[in-house]
């Protein structure tokens, strides 16, 4: 039975076996860590993990103590070379095994089974044992061979196809998606694996596939067209619902701010803080069906205004209008960001090489 005390992490007591790599896997390993799992991450000399080679770098220099990518999916774990394939590296896996309430893996499938180290084998070892593996398409079925990125899994899945203008050829959304969405459900499967094996004594075994779990942000497209036969296309920054609703360009070189609006009521105060509030009850704009008619029109009405205020007061007075509005932000306004700040959004963190690194916060 779990004692809890006052300075008790909800997850004090689980330990976890880690062999994710990259980033869709560390990334949903580092949330477990956040909240009190005990991690052993296992590398590998022959096979430098990947996250290692990513910008940004301490000091600008590469070099595999100094990406913050790395050390930000991997904060709060304790960290483990073993070579895997040989008798001593291999037991040595065996006995963290016997201690671990949880093992992940995020390598192509197969590849657990030929070090030896799959869930039938480490069952035997550890009965108890929750153990899951995320790859791109999952351990079977016609896709399960195709390993590579979280980019590739995004443009199987079609979201490359929904990113973009309409009139330009696909620009997707940006970089691997599916490694930023399936770390929730990968941790979400995990914490729910527990919880079974606390009320049932069992374990299980867990094959997370990350084109599947994006395929979940597509679900009004897939609907869409399983119930009314359209294929969606690319619209830029526009919605179905909300109008005006895009990225409108601000005071200052490369400066934008994102504006929503959702209801008749938010227009209203959309056309007050332009200063043309005759507009809020314009019969052309006063509904979404009549703005949605003239679009393209709209849109340059609001640009014309927002290029004439820097980004952040824009997003300020609409914000203050009920207005949903945020400035874009580059990594220099993330870190003055006032809601990150006031959230300790941006950690820093000992660290034995350069003295100290900065890691993101808990995303919760």
């Amino acid at each position: 039975r779990r004692r809890y005390h006052m300075t008790a992490r909800p997850l004090d007591d689980v330990r976890i076996l880690d062999f994710m790599w990259v980033m869709a896997g560390p990334s949903a390993t580092r949330m477990l860590a956040d909240y009190g799992a005990e991690i052993v991450r296992v590398e590998s000399t022959r096979h430098i993990d990947t996250a290692r080679t990513l910008a940004p770098f301490h000091r600008a220099e590469p070099g595999l103590e100094n990406s913050g990518i790395f050390q930000n999916l991997n904060a709060g774990k304790r960290m483990l070379t073993l070579d895997l394939r040989s008798p001593e590296g291999h037991a040595v896996a065996l006995d963290l095994v016997r201690w671990a309430d949880v093992v992940t893996e995020s390598f192509a499938p197969g590849r657990m089974q030929a070090l030896g180290l799959d869930y039938a084998t480490l069952r035997d070892v550890n009965p108890r044992l929750v153990m899951l593996s995320t790859c791109l398409m999952g351990q079977t079925g016609p896709r399960a061979t195709f390993a590579g990125y979280g980019n590739l899994a995004a443009a199987i899945s079609g979201f490359s196809n929904l990113g973009g203008w309409p009139d330009r050829p696909p620009a997707g959304p940006f970089s691997a998606y599916t490694d930023y969405v399936s770390p929730r459900f990968v941790a979400l499967a995990i914490l729910a694996a527990l919880e079974y094996r606390h009320r049932t004594g069992e374990g299980q075994y867990i094959d997370c596939s990350q084109a599947e779990c994006s395929l979940h942000f597509l679900t009004p497209a897939l609907l869409d067209f399983t119930e009314n036969g359209r294929v969606a296309g690319r619209v830029g920054n526009r919605d179905r619902d909300a109008v005006p609703h895009g990225v409108f360009p601000a005071a200052g070189d490369d400066a934008w701010v994102a504006i929503t609006v959702e209801s008749d009521a938010q227009w209203t105060a959309l056309a007050a803080a332009m200063g043309h509030p005759a507009l809020g009850t314009d019969p052309r704009f006063a509904t979404a069906t009549a703005r949605r008619a003239i679009e393209d029109a709209l849109e340059a009405l609001v640009g014309a205004w927002t290029r004439t205020e820097e980004a952040e007061n824009v997003a300020t007075k609409l914000q203050a209008a009920g207005v949903p509005a945020y400035a874009v932000q580059n990594s220099p306004a993330l870190v003055r960001d006032p809601q990150l700040r006031a959230r300790g959004h941006f950690r820093t963190l000992r660290h034995p090489t350069h003295g100290e690194t900065i890691v993101e916060g808990s995303r919760f």
